[in-house]
């Protein structure tokens, strides 16, 4: 594949510039499925041949896995302008057993364990530089500092923990000029906005809360983004994957099968997008660009055919009359923006 035009954005005030479409590690861990080595790096290599600069990764992903296919990737294909985001908060622990409850089917032989402290922080982020097979890393972002993942009665400990040790120890680089944007990445509009008000952040990489179903980061945080100039990364564009296959037998949202509530609204969704020949995934994949805070979507992929398909997706016209119709149908907010 050629490379494309993909449109670029600032990273909030960091000084980056990353293009609207990045590419995410997550499935390159071993996620869903044991991925073949040659494929999945043959699947960076074709992100960075579509022109994306962006790409996100993390230790949790296949514990360590994803970072070394990542790092095989760019040693092959040159790392040039390519913008690398990684997170702390999960240092890996080769000698300590693999354990469970990542939900990696495969990935590396190491166990994890959550350390939010300053030395920890460091010692993530050098263990991430191994891994990559890289001299600097350019975001860094504090990883699953959320409810959904220490649930309610450790929330209060691990924020504080965050705030009194990665975040210090982030701050201090970013300083330096080691790294050159910091933020955090988490499921929960409510705790990007809680972060945003604690300390001085660039970018947040938040997952499923902005997407054309639903917008319950738009209320509170992500007008405060805008005011702090914090540039947003978005995962999770599809929810899970309904938003991408449509209201069939089996959609999934947030990582559970679809309630009949879901189904029906995306049945509706669907039906504007068909009306106005659309596709959903078009649909959903463009929508998130609307909001001025949003510099780029970070999309998983496992084939390089997949990365193609995205690149081409977001490159395809989109008629004005589509937004129109969703608002007139109840299923956009008025006050909800949408691409020009």
């Amino acid at each position: 594949m050629t490379t494309s035009t993909l449109a670029s954005r600032p990273l909030g005030r960091s000084g980056l510039k990353v293009t609207t479409l990045g590419f995410g590690g997550a499935p390159l861990g071993d996620l869903f499925a044991r991925l073949d080595e040659t494929t999945a790096i043959a699947t960076v290599e074709a992100a960075l041949a579509a022109g994306i600069n962006l790409i996100d990764t993390s230790p949790l992903y296949g514990h360590g896995l994803s970072e070394h296919r990542i790092g095989a990737a760019l040693r092959r294909s040159g790392r040039k302008d390519v913008v690398i985001s990684t997170k702390v908060g999960r240092v890996a622990e080769p000698f300590a057993g693999r354990g469970d409850g990542s939900g990696y089917l495969g990935g590396l032989p190491h166990g994890l364990r959550f350390d939010y402290s300053y030395d920890g922080t460091m010692r993530s982020l050098e263990q991430s530089a191994l891994r990559l097979g890289v001299d600097h890393i350019d975001v860094v972002l504090i990883h699953d500092v959320d409810i959904w993942t220490h649930g309610p009665d450790q929330i209060e400990k691990r924020f504080v923990e965050a705030m009194d040790g990665a975040y210090r120890a982030l701050d201090e680089l970013r300083a330096a000029g080691t790294v050159k944007a910091i933020g955090v990445g988490v499921n929960e509009a409510e705790m990007c906005e809680r972060f945003a008000h604690a300390g001085d952040f660039d970018t947040m990489l938040l997952a499923g809360r902005y997407s054309l179903l639903e917008q319950p980061g738009l209320a509170c945080f992500m007008p405060l983004a805008q005011e702090k100039g914090i540039g947003l990364m978005l995962g999770g564009v599809f929810n899970s994957g309904i938003l991408a296959t449509g209201p069939v037998a089996g959609a999934r949202y947030n990582y559970q099968p679809a309630p009949p509530d879901i189904l029906a609204r995306v049945a509706a969704i669907e039906a504007v997008c068909t009306r106005n020949g659309v596709p959903l995934r078009r649909a959903a994949l463009q929508f998130p660009l609307g909001h001025p805070s949003v510099a780029s979507l970070v999309m998983g992929a496992v084939k390089p055919e997949e990365v193609e398909d995205q690149a081409a997706e977001l490159a395809a016209k989109v008629p004005a009359a589509l937004w129109t119709e969703l608002r007139s149908e109840g299923l956009l907010g008025a006050d909800v923006p949408v691409p020009e």
